[in-house]
């Protein structure tokens, strides 16, 4: 695991506790769509990053 996997996975994890914050504040949709897109990115990019797959 190299370290821009992990901080781009823990960052990731972040933003998913923005979204579930946002929620509970009943914050606009579309904030949380983007917050939600974001975290997925970030998610997919550490998780690709992994160096399991070679």
């Amino acid at each position: 695991m190299t370290g821009l996997s992990t901080v781009l996975i823990v960052v990731g994890l972040f933003l998913v506790g923005g979204i579930i914050s946002f929620v509970k504040q009943k914050m606009p949709a579309s904030l949380i769509v983007l917050l939600s897109i974001g975290a997925a990115m970030c998610l997919v990019a550490g998780v690709l990053r992994l160096e399991v797959w070679n």
